[in-house]
């Protein structure tokens, strides 16, 4: 290994002392050098090197030839400041050798690392920007290695067809690739794309020479432009004679008949194409679309017929496809920004249009995805007539938007097709429109049908409720905190606490003021308990009543409770720990009696858990700190014979 380390050195000799001689680096600096390529190439010659071993080494030579060449050009200012006429210096072995060095060690890495195709791109990338003769070898072996990489085959022809002006190689790449990998859409989008660039290329060409005019590509101002005149051609004088103007009408029909050329490759091409890539890949969606893009923007012969036969396919073969319906309709709506529409009457227009490519696909496809969309589409020409969603100030073409989504969903409805998030998304639109009397109808509808399990449609009945008997005055009656507290009570004695977990959160919030109400609540909660067990660990219905209880009524109150709750069969881990903490917490600050609690509740929670290390060892901790050596002996070997070899990582007594 050290041999051949000093040898690579060795061989450095020339272009280190030309560095020297030239004033680039001193002494000093190239021995700083040496030191760090003889590290790195030792790194490089051990048995196994790591990748970001050569990486390491090819970010410190491209860093240093950048240094390199900063300190040449300083050197040559300086010449200049000192009156000496610039000269072309000839390039000598300094300049070469730090590319090719970095060649060399991407050589290498590429060879220890064959399928890192990153490391194989940064070696094309440098390869690209230094102008390197090894591209093309370098091409040739990423594709020898990873033939089914689209990406590969992109990149290739992509360099082939910009930087090397050989479109024949181009090509040839992109089928060799088609071949290789059938199913990639980006090799027949790219492989598309390129041979329309080249027909264009050809096309400006003989612009350039005036013997043609205009391009492949659609610009919508000069169609626009052209239409307008067409239609007005009455108001234009012609100033000429009559044999100039047959001659121009001559020399136009000319070029019309050369653009036709172009337009008819340009067609052909894509039908050529178009035919391929659907044959390859006939589930692809988004293909069809991206060709269906290039199409419109570009001029090309029989463009209608073709974008018609596109559009037929597509709905044949995704008809039962709700994004295909979804990507139909907004077809009808394209960017104001980008056509420069701004006539709301067209707008709107358009916007029917897309409503009735809706209609049709909740015939074709009724599903709740269909609906969701549909309604999507609704609430962004909302959010886009207003501005904003949030401010329902209402216009003649957002209020007809907005009867347009409640008929939807009462069709979604009727149709069976109304999910639980339709459903909560129904009540939440009419809260947002401020009608409240017709969500809380809704809500009630939805609520006791076959969405009569659902937390989230219970969340919004009950908050929509709260907020009918709340919108005139802060407090509620006694009436209407009793059909509150029913309405709790018939959702939480049929939902299991865990499901139930944010309705029992609401109920205790909005009942915390309410004595009554809220002493039936906890009756509530000791029934569930009762019923369905406490929590061993998250959200613990009982401590989140005696958290509660604690805030409100005090230390006392809280104490009465929890002991009604550890009463039950199964309390659940949950209340134990959070009991010992409330009770811990004071007894910190010196209260004997929450000591005594405390010791109470560990031994009663170790009753029934006694597998649980986590409260042994807080047990433990709690006597060490609070109680006496002896105490917290005795826990600790408890704890070791009801543990056995779990206890391994318990403070032993003699370290206390």
């Amino acid at each position: 290994m050290a041999d051949v380390v000093q040898y690579r050195l060795e061989r450095m000799v020339d272009e280190l002392d030309d560095l020297e001689s030239r004033g680039i680096f001193t002494r000093r600096e190239i021995a700083e050098i040496v030191k760090q390529r003889r590290k790195f190439e030792y790194r490089l010659k051990r048995p196994s090197p790591l990748k970001q071993d050569f990486i390491a080494y090819i970010d410190y030579e491209t860093q240093l030839d950048a240094l390199r060449r900063l300190r040449k050009k300083a050197a040559t200012r300086e010449l200049l400041r000192q009156g000496k006429k610039k000269t072309k210096t000839r390039k000598s072995v300094s300049d070469f050798a730090p590319v090719s060095r970095i060649m060399e060690i991407y050589r290498l890495a590429v060879m220890r690392y064959k399928g890192d195709v990153e490391l194989w791109f940064r070696y094309l990338e440098f390869c690209r920007q230094r102008k390197n003769g090894r591209m093309k070898k370098v091409l040739a072996q990423v594709i020898r290695f990873h033939p089914k990489l689209p990406g590969v085959w992109i990149y290739a022809a992509a360099w082939e067809f910009d930087h090397n002006l050989n479109v024949a190689a181009a090509r040839a790449l992109m089928q060799s690739g088609l071949r290789m990998c059938p199913n990639s859409e980006d090799l027949w989008v790219e492989y598309l794309r390129m041979e329309l660039t080249y027909l264009n290329k050809l096309k400006a060409r003989k612009v350039a020479l005036g013997e043609d005019k205009g391009t492949l590509v659609r610009d919508k101002k000069d169609a626009d432009e052209k239409q307008w005149k067409e239609e007005n051609k009455d108001l234009f004088m012609s100033l000429d004679d009559e044999d100039k103007e047959n001659n121009d009408h001559v020399s136009d029909e000319e070029s019309e008949k050369k653009l036709d050329l172009f337009s008819e490759h340009a067609s052909g091409l894509l039908k050529t194409i178009y035919g391929g890539a659907i044959q390859a890949l006939p589930s692809s969606f988004s293909l069809r679309k991206q060709f269906l893009e290039i199409l419109e923007s570009i001029e090309v012969a029989d463009s209608e017929e073709l974008r018609i036969e596109i559009l037929r396919d597509m709905k044949r073969d995704f008809s039962a496809d709700p994004e295909y319906w979804d990507w139909l309709a907004r077809l009808e709506m394209p960017d104001a920004s980008i056509t420069g529409e701004k006539n709301e009457d067209a707008m709107h227009s358009r916007l029917q249009k897309a409503v009735q490519v809706y209609e049709e696909a909740i015939k074709a496809v009724p599903s709740a995805t269909m609906f969701k969309l549909y309604i999507n589409f609704l609430l962004d020409a909302i959010a886009s007539e207003r501005g904003e969603v949030e401010a329902f100030s209402l216009s003649d073409h957002a209020s007809s938007y907005i009867s347009d989504i409640l008929k939807v969903y009462e069709k979604a409805e009727t149709t069976g097709c109304l999910t639980e998030e339709l459903a909560c998304q129904c009540i939440s639109f009419y809260t947002q429109l401020g009608r409240l009397e017709e969500a809380k109808k809704v809500a009630e509808n939805l609520c006791s049908g076959k969405h009569s399990d659902s937390v989230q449609l219970w969340l919004l009945r009950v908050s929509v409720e709260i907020r009918c008997i709340t919108k005139d005055s802060l407090s509620p009656s006694k009436a209407d905190a009793l059909s509150i507290f029913e309405l709790f009570r018939t959702v939480l004695t049929k939902m299991s606490i865990s499901e139930a977990e944010s309705l029992w959160i609401m109920a205790l919030k909005f009942f915390a003021n309410q004595k009554k109400s809220f002493e039936k609540l906890i009756e509530l909660s000791l029934k569930a308990v009762a019923k369905y067990g406490g929590s061993e660990n998250g959200f613990s219905l009982s401590s989140a009543v005696v958290n509660f209880i604690l805030q409100k009524d005090g230390l006392k109150h809280a104490r009465e409770v929890y002991k009604r709750f550890l009463a039950l069969p199964h309390p659940g881990l949950a209340l134990y720990k959070n009991c010992i903490e409330l009770e811990s917490n004071l007894a910190s600050l010196g209260n004997e009696d929450s000591l005594v609690n405390t010791r109470k509740l560990y031994e009663a929670a170790l009753a029934t858990y006694d597998q649980d290390t986590s409260l042994w060892k807080d047990y433990h901790s709690l006597e060490t700190k609070l109680g006496t050596s002896e105490t917290a002996a005795a826990i600790y070997w408890r704890a070791r014979k009801s543990l056995k070899d779990s206890a391994v990582d318990f403070t032993s007594p003699d370290q206390l």
